[in-house]
């Protein structure tokens, strides 16, 4: 059974500037040699990885509101150079839009169910990549997206 994560976008303004580090990201690896996906490294390792690695995404919450999600491909666990454990969230190098749903701030990530999880809007059929982020959130906040 598929599950996703959630968590604040710590530094980005916008889908766009996501995309612009992840893209970074991707580029480093690639002169690296190595694959062309990000990662994020957080604290505390899901328990619950199995279920996250079979479909799962990271929806990451921009501004107040989920706004964009990367595939989960990889969690590795690990410690850190004061020997703390760490978990390492491998996120495929495409960040897919989805629909603007308002989240107050939190700690750390929580399980995202995929019934609540937002759709993403490339599914509607329309391309609303070039739509300002403050029209789809009010256009959300009335149900039109």
């Amino acid at each position: 059974m598929t599950l996703h994560m959630i968590k604040l976008c710590v530094g980005a303004d916008s889908v766009d500037d996501l995309r612009e580090w992840v893209a970074h990201r991707a580029l480093t690896a690639v002169a690296a040699g190595l694959e062309p996906q990000s990662s994020h490294v957080t604290r505390m390792a899901p328990k619950r990885a199995e279920e996250l690695l079979d479909g799962g995404s990271l929806y990451w919450i921009i501004k107040g509101q989920v706004a964009a999600r990367q595939k989960l491909i990889g969690i590795n666990t690990f410690k850190d150079e004061q020997g703390i454990g760490r978990c390492e969230l491998v996120l495929g190098p495409e960040v897919i839009e989805t629909a603007p749903a308002p989240r107050r701030p939190f700690q750390g990530w929580r399980y995202l169910e995929p019934d609540a999880a937002p759709r993403d809007l490339s599914a509607g059929g329309a391309d609303l990549s070039e739509m300002p982020d403050d029209l789809k959130r009010e256009l959300a906040d009335l149900g039109l997206l």
